[in-house]
């Protein structure tokens, strides 16, 4: 059955925490304080089915269980394929390691030049700057060192990394990512944008971050204000499925936007949460309304015990084939594979064009219609009205 939606309703309330007070609903060390890290702590609001309680009690050698009070209340607890449920609660698939997967999938240790940092592209580096995340999607790319349930012992070397893009004139594009830059408080976050800010060939601050779909209460006015004070600072948040698009993530997506930060989104392709055209579709156009660009959906890396959230990327390819033409093209993002083994983003698109000779290109568009683009020039020798006028337009199609 296709997906459908309610597209005028945005979920908004304190769901299971009625009783708590509104202001403590609010702060966002309330969220962080009131997480749900345990089995006995999801029972009491869910009966878990018997994969989920496999999975709990492997997960804590993996990567850490814990849900945001917040995102909690978004998981259908009737339902067990429920996508917030899928991605946030432990399943026994995680013990399963196959031998395709790495630990380290994209290679970032061996791009390392001092701890914490990543130097892979030529002018831009990953600053790794914390482990630790407001809730752990269980796919994580990081899950080797996020939360350091695997004893990766991860310890973020500010002063280090610092001191490598200050001698390092190339770079001039910095993401800070980690774990999650929007859980390090306002005073280290705003040295940290001050330090980099001091360099004079940083041109380009961004900050990957799912704090604003897990704790949007944490985008309060006085972090909009370090992102004025600093700006421009760009943002890619995380949201995988239309029903992650809260009323309490638009209101944190505007105050950011108000504040000056270009918003871009980035969805992970996961089986059974957003492999369908129909709600992929749901999810940009959401996006959209809320002031932020798809920017790529990501082929799942090939992280160990992730082999349950693996889609093909035929799948992938037809989604991107599905929204290319049937809805704006701000709404369409750059569908990639981040390469195995570090060899970076690679983007990965329908066959549009057909062929490429001296004389032109044969293509076909969204409709499967063919068409061609002539790449000679043949002079007329006529007035450029009277030419254009015997030109019919159907020439330039390929019946």
């Amino acid at each position: 059955m296709p997906y459908q939606e309610d597209r005028a309703a945005w979920f908004n309330g304190q769901g299971l925490w009625q009783h708590i007070p509104e202001a403590d609903w609010s702060d966002w060390t309330w969220q962080l304080k009131n997480r749900l890290t345990s089995v006995e702590q999801l029972e009491q609001y869910m009966v878990l089915t018997p994969e989920e309680k496999a999975g709990c009690e492997f997960a804590n050698q993996k990567l850490s269980l814990a849900i945001t009070p917040y995102f909690f209340n978004l998981i259908d607890r009737d339902n067990p394929h429920c996508p917030i449920r899928l991605q946030m609660i432990p399943r026994s698939g995680e013990a399963q390691i196959s031998a395709e997967e790495m630990l380290d999938s994209l290679g970032e240790d061996s791009h390392s030049p001092v701890p914490g940092l990543v130097h892979r592209y030529p002018d831009r580096v990953l600053f790794l700057v914390t482990d630790r995340c407001a809730a752990y999607c269980r796919y994580c790319t990081r899950s080797r060192l996020v939360s350091n349930a695997q004893h990766y012992d991860f310890h973020p070397e500010y002063e280090q990394g610092l001191r490598y893009i200050e001698a390092h004139p190339e770079v001039r594009d910095v993401l800070l990512s980690g774990g999650d830059p929007l859980l390090l408080s306002d005073k280290k976050l705003e040295h940290l944008l001050a330090r980099l800010r001091g360099i004079k060939h940083v041109e380009f601050i961004r900050i990957g971050s799912r704090i604003p779909t897990f704790l949007p209460q944490r985008i309060t006015p006085a972090l909009c204000d370090i992102f004025k004070k600093y700006g421009p600072i760009w943002m890619s948040i995380h949201v995988n499925h239309p029903r992650e698009c809260t009323q309490e993530l638009k209101d944190a997506c505007e105050r950011l936007s108000y504040a000056g930060v270009p918003l871009g989104n980035q969805s992970v392709l996961l089986k059974g949460i957003n492999d369908d055209a129909d709600v992929m579709k749901a999810l940009v156009q959401r996006l959209l309304r809320m002031r932020v660009r798809p920017y790529y959906i990501y082929q799942m890396d090939l992280i160990t015990g992730g082999s349950h959230f693996k889609v093909d990327v035929r799948k992938g390819i037809e989604i991107i084939r599905a929204l290319r033409g049937h809805t704006t093209g701000y709404a369409v993002p750059q569908y990639v594979i981040d390469a195995p083994g570090g060899g970076g983003k690679v983007p990965v698109n329908p066959d549009y064009v057909e062929k490429i000779t001296d004389e032109e290109v044969v293509f076909r568009n969204f409709e499967g219609k063919q068409f061609r683009y002539p790449l000679t020039h043949t002079p007329l020798h006529k007035p450029v009205e009277e030419a254009a006028r015997e030109i019919p337009i159907e020439a330039l199609r390929i019946h």
